[in-house]
């Protein structure tokens, strides 16, 4: 499974008529194969998995796995309020040929280090596929302490930490640890040039929904040491990406799917649309983009 490069969680398109748009969905892969990134997240937070029924989740990871054709990295995200789900989600992306998973501490539980342990090693062995752990303190409640993280990657099928704590102390804390066969994932887009500076190379970004091309450009430009391309890159996107990251980040990478031709529609209860004024300042944002 190949991990270095961008990942896109890509957004779940919805129709006017409310339903999963699988021919938007088909678009966007297609789009985000074209502009070079490395693989693609299915049912991760960016695509609103907690708001999916069963039938449509798998209609969502049946129908990105068919549009990515084998070109692409596919993981697909396994977040789930249980144990027993996470291990359901983990057997239909399996059947689904999905080639890795992504996976949370359960949400609203508030699960002690000791119990985040025992939910990562238990999920990890009920499949074969790698995971990778996702960090995400300010959705879940709890963080994966780092000497979590160091115990929990000595598991052969844990392969890394999609690192989305908004604390770039503590990320580097992770890069120090020198994990050995361990990835350490940028999941804070407005951090990234700092990882891609320390030497992370893999970036899953909810961003790239909206800048797929220029994301990958950008890991490209770190690994050959181009850091003012780098620092350009970085300075174009980051007003979008500010903007995102401050609120409403679903909608906005939604909106944000319009660069690419594809009409994303909106988001789901209980998430609200933008108001107008809020969706005309993001599109303005979007159209001054000097890229």
């Amino acid at each position: 499974m190949n991990i270095e490069g961008v990942l896109v969680p890509i957004v779940t398109p919805f129709g006017t008529d409310g339903r999963v748009n699988a021919d938007a969905l088909r678009q966007l892969v297609e789009r985000f194969v074209q502009a070079g990134v490395a693989g693609i997240v299915a049912c991760g937070t960016t695509g609103e998995y907690y708001a999916l029924e069963d039938a449509e989740r798998e209609l969502v990871l049946r129908t990105v796995a068919e549009a990515a054709g084998g070109r692409i990295t596919l993981i697909a995200g396994i977040n789930a309020l249980s144990t027993p789900q996470a291990i359901r989600n983990a057997r239909q992306a399996q059947e689904l040929g999905y080639e890795g998973l992504m996976l949370t501490t359960p949400a609203y539980s508030l699960p002690e280090q000791a119990g985040i342990v025992q939910h990562f090693r238990t999920v990890a062995a009920a499949t074969p596929l790698p995971i990778i752990l996702y960090d995400f303190p300010a959705r879940i409640g709890v963080q994966i302490a780092v000497e979590t993280v160091i115990e929990l990657a000595r598991i052969p099928n844990i392969v890394g930490i999609k690192e989305s704590s908004g604390n770039f102390n503590r990320a580097l804390a992770l890069i120090q640890a020198r994990i050995p066969d361990f990835h350490i994932i940028s999941g804070s887009d407005d951090m990234a040039a700092d990882f891609l500076f320390w030497g992370v190379r893999s970036w899953i970004s909810g961003g790239a929904n909206v800048f797929p091309a220029e994301q990958a450009a950008m890991v490209k430009a770190a690994a050959e040491a181009r850091w003012d391309d780098v620092r350009a890159l970085m300075s174009g996107m980051y007003p979008v990406i500010q903007a995102m990251e401050s609120g409403d980040y679903n909608q906005k990478a939604k909106l944000g799917c319009r660069r690419h031709g594809v009409d994303a529609g909106t988001v789901r209860l209980p998430l609200a649309p933008l108001s107008a004024e809020d969706e005309r300042a993001f599109l303005a944002m979007l159209d001054a983009y000097q890229g």
